[in-house]
């Protein structure tokens, strides 16, 4: 297994490429296609999945071209699905459609690794994290030294205080935290 951290876009979003036995999750695919694509073809794996830790477009402006030249399925949670899907109608295309609906509890395979989803509300009502054992996609619920902003439509201080302390109970020493946005680090 590895990750590939990539900074990417007009406001440096975090996305990672997390391969596992030939299979790679492009997550948080914020812009910059052709250098994700560039940096999957140096894994040299099949891409399965795009996952979206939330519907903002700094985590999905590069969702469908990845998709039209990989054919991996575009996974974010259902609550979010509504506000990706309102850009497709916006522009009047098929992009920002999602293959699979998340939800608090699914987990995703890739290769021979389990992530399994957190929904964590209060950057967005959908936003998630993916966690494994001994490390944790947070998106932009959680960073090095805060957390996401809640004052963006769907935004909810009381949902992120929730979500902040599921999180504190879910995270344990030695954890590798791979935020949205910021630098990566272990708790």
């Amino acid at each position: 297994m590895q990750i590939k951290h990539l900074i990417v876009g007009p406001i440096q979003t975090n996305c990672y490429l997390l391969e596992s036995a030939g299979e790679i999750a492009v997550i948080d695919p914020g812009g910059d296609a052709g250098l994700i694509l560039d940096e999957i073809k140096k894994i040299n794996g099949e891409v399965k999945y795009i996952i979206n830790t939330h519907h903002h477009y700094d985590h999905t402006e590069a969702n469908q071209e990845i998709k039209n030249k990989t054919d991996a399925q575009i996974l974010i949670h259902a609550t979010d699905y509504t506000r990706l899907a309102m850009r497709s109608k916006q522009a009047d295309e098929a992009d920002y459609k999602a293959d699979r609906l998340l939800k608090d509890g699914d987990e995703i395979k890739i290769g021979s690794i389990i992530l399994k989803v957190i929904h964590a509300p209060g950057h967005s009502k959908g936003s998630i994290c993916l966690l494994r054992p001994n490390f944790i996609f947070t998106g932009d619920t959680l960073f090095k030294d805060g957390y996401g902003r809640t004052d963006l439509e769907g935004g909810s201080e009381v949902e992120m205080e929730k979500s902040l302390a599921k999180l504190r109970k879910i995270i344990k020493p030695c954890m590798m935290v791979y935020p949205g946005h910021g630098e990566v680090f272990k708790v």
